[in-house]
């Protein structure tokens, strides 16, 4: 078999194009962005953030707007969670924030729900009204101990609130 030059030429062009998808594709992976980051930053303090990791999406109506850019504990052992947002967004002060699971059990992200109010967030704010992310074995074992809890026959002391302690004194 004779070497062609137009064959090499087709084979050289295949490697080079396969040499630039795997960089490619270990640029997306590693989190490279090619546009600068947003201007506006703002935070959030949770009680729990489930699995959310640093880069995970913010997103307002399905539409990613953000990433998460840096997850800490402060020191009120509340998680603070540091979002990195497009600089021409517009959010009200009275913006809502929800950790969220993408599925049953897909990867968690950052949920904006935009408020009402005439104030805007500015770059450094915080957002004061968070939901922390509904952990599933937590729910579990609240189900399993709700059923188990009134099915047994034994006479267990049953918690009740302080209104209900206060009412059963008064009589």
């Amino acid at each position: 078999m004779d070497r062609s030059p137009s064959r090499d030429f087709i084979v050289g062009l295949f490697v080079v194009a396969g040499i630039a998808a795997i960089a490619y594709l270990s640029i997306s992976i590693g989190g490279f962005s090619w546009q600068p980051h947003g201007e506006l930053r703002v935070f959030a303090t949770f009680s729990e953030t489930g699995d959310l990791t640093v880069r995970a999406p913010v997103v307002i109506g399905g539409v990613r707007v953000g990433e998460v850019s840096k997850i800490s504990l402060e020191k009120n052992f509340q998680a603070r969670v540091d979002m990195d947002l497009k600089g021409d967004l517009k959010l009200p002060s009275d913006t809502t924030a929800s950790i969220v699971t993408a599925g049953v059990l897909g990867d968690r992200y950052i949920e904006l729900q935009p408020g009402g109010e005439d104030v805007l967030l500015k770059s450094g704010d915080r957002i004061q009204f968070t939901e922390s992310a509904v952990i599933l074995e937590r729910l579990i074992g609240q189900l399993v101990y709700g059923v188990t809890k009134g099915s047994g026959d034994e006479k267990k002391p049953s918690a009740t609130s302080p209104a209900e302690t206060a009412t059963r004194s008064n009589n």
